[in-house]
């Protein structure tokens, strides 16, 4: 089997979770025999080479539409389907408070078209720009073989904003269980609080700053700002105090270490699907507090210690907490059985065997339908 991911094009100028979701399926699927191909929307593909398309981010329909439509393959979304109405709306600031007035996907179609004027974004759809982002992706749902949200909740979020028939397996998003190893022998940090992701206003450090500034903890914020939130950026480092350290992303494999020594790992955002770095910490021994905001209870449930992202006092307690609590050696294993690459890849090959012999069974019924067509109308 051969397959085509196409993500965005940004996909490694601005690396996210998306993409490591994309590259380790990848991966993972290569160790299964399967020939999957990272793809960026923005590339011309043959899809006569492939058996299958899987497109990422839903969100982002301008970049599906134009494949789907010009290919006669059948094609799955890993949907990644973040809110960002919350912060759109009430936190965004400058040109960006006009979003409060604004139905959610019309702020997204505005954010798209914006991305491409400045260049920071390739269009792949025209037909975008006249559609909108609502009727898009009922479109694309609607011609969807098959969709692979990261959890139940994410699914049902879905269907209830775009009523559609379309078929899903959920596929969790993991680990790397051969790189991120925990470590007992190392005596964690019980004032060193970690937060790794890309900082961004729908991550909400300026918060987590002004929760921990000047307090006992060790504050390392560990990633790079987006493109477009250097404002942000600037605003979070001018508030933050000396117990706060700024660090630009790091590959995964350096993470490890800073893991390993942590004793609590924050991501407070306005919404999370999952969290990618809480699952990394998890497993490595770190007590997790996360946002009560989106999808993340369905994977760590009464694992992690739970925030409101909108108060800082509610960060502060959560951590403080977190800090003056033993791990819980339930956690690890949990995560190890549920949350894997190896897992998501398995999913992502059932989800792609079922879509193409479903794909096979409508060609063959086609053919006979056209077959036995011809044959009344030469009787």
């Amino acid at each position: 089997m051969k397959v085509a991911i196409i993500t965005r094009s940004t996909l490694y100028t601005v690396p996210g979770g998306d993409t490591v979701q994309a590259v380790q399926t990848a991966r993972h699927l290569a160790d299964m025999d399967i020939t999957a191909e990272i793809k960026l929307a923005n590339e011309t593909i043959d899809y006569q080479q492939y058996d299958l398309l899987h497109f990422f981010n839903l969100t982002r329909p301008a970049d599906i539409l134009h494949h789907s439509r010009n290919a006669n393959t059948p094609f799955v979304i890993s949907t990644i389907m973040v809110n960002y109405g919350e912060y759109d709306k009430l936190y965004r600031k400058g040109v960006g408070v006009l979003f409060g007035f604004l139905p959610t996907d019309r702020i997204e179609y505005m954010k798209t078209i914006a991305r491409w004027l400045l260049g920071k974004d390739h269009l792949a759809s025209p037909s975008y720009l006249w559609k909108g982002q609502y009727k898009s992706i009922v479109e694309i749902l609607n011609k969807a073989a098959m969709i692979l949200p990261n959890s139940n909740s994410e699914y049902r979020r879905i269907i209830q904003k775009y009523p559609c028939n379309v078929k899903h397996r959920v596929v969790p998003n993991g680990v790397d269980a051969t790189l991120f190893r925990r470590d007992c022998a190392i005596k964690k940090e019980d004032n060193l609080v970690l937060c790794v992701a890309r900082i961004e206003g729908i991550k909400n450090q300026l918060n987590l700053i002004r929760a921990l500034n000047d307090t006992e903890f060790n504050v390392l914020l560990i990633g790079s700002h987006a493109p477009n939130q250097k404002g942000y950026y600037d605003q979070c480092r001018s508030i933050a105090d000396s117990n706060i350290t700024f660090i630009d992303h790091l590959p995964q494999d350096e993470l490890v270490n800073y893991y390993k020594r942590a004793k609590v790992h924050v991501l407070p955002s306005w919404f999370e699907t999952t969290g990618l770095s809480s699952i990394e910490a998890g497993v490595m021994g770190c007590n997790i507090v996360i946002t009560d905001k989106g999808d993340a209870k369905e994977y760590f449930s009464h694992h992690a210690f739970y925030c409101d992202p909108a108060d800082p006092k509610s960060i502060r307690a959560a951590v403080e907490k977190a800090s003056n609590c033993k791990y819980n050696e339930n956690l690890q294993p949990m995560i190890l059985k549920r949350y894997t690459w190896k897992q998501a890849a398995i999913q992502t090959l059932k989800a792609y065997e079922l879509t193409i012999k479903t794909h096979e069974k409508l060609t063959n019924s086609n053919f006979r339908d056209q077959g036995d067509s011809q044959s009344l109308w030469r009787l």
